[in-house]
């Protein structure tokens, strides 16, 4: 069990090593993740404004309903 963890864990190491990063060897520290930051940033902000424009339409059609519904 603990030989197929192990061969397991190498290839997975062997296949990160094949894969291509978006940064190079050279950087080092932060500057290496500073595209995946600024992706991630976006992506925050986008997922704020979506969701502030759907609860103020939702707040907006629950007032409505609730006035033309009151009896």
């Amino acid at each position: 069990m603990v030989q197929k963890i192990s061969n397991y864990i190498k290839e997975v190491q062997i296949e990160l090593h094949k894969a291509q990063w978006p940064w190079s060897n050279e950087e080092h520290g932060i500057k290496r993740f500073r595209e995946l930051w600024s992706s991630s940033l976006i992506v925050i902000i986008a997922m704020l404004l979506v969701g502030g424009y759907i609860s103020f339409f939702d707040f907006i059609a629950i007032n409505i309903i609730g006035f033309l519904t009151r009896s």
